[in-house]
């Protein structure tokens, strides 16, 4: 698997954070971890995660680019909300 990049939409392969199995997200942030790089991802629901190298393989499942996304400036957990209930994730997730 290819590392994964901001505006990418993932599927989750495990039901999780309130998603079930198939459920998608968006990764809005990249960050190192010391084992590689973190992504952090919002889903559907709206609650988001980060997840490890292992977790990425392991949990999610890359199905799509949003170039839309891929310009997401990540600043702050509150901004990434306020941007999901105003709609910026919105082509992610149809």
């Amino acid at each position: 698997m290819r590392p994964l990049t901001v505006g990418d939409v993932v599927r989750c392969t495990v039901d999780i954070l309130g998603n079930e199995a198939g459920s998608k997200g968006v990764v809005y942030e990249i960050y190192n971890i010391g084992e590689g790089a973190g992504v952090s991802v919002i889903f559907e629901n709206g609650e988001y995660d980060g997840f490890s190298p292992t977790e990425q393989v392991q949990l999610l499942e890359r199905i799509r680019h949003s170039p839309d996304l891929a310009g997401y400036q990540f600043k702050n957990v509150i901004t990434v909300y306020e941007d999901y209930v105003n709609g910026v994730f919105d082509s992610a997730f149809e």
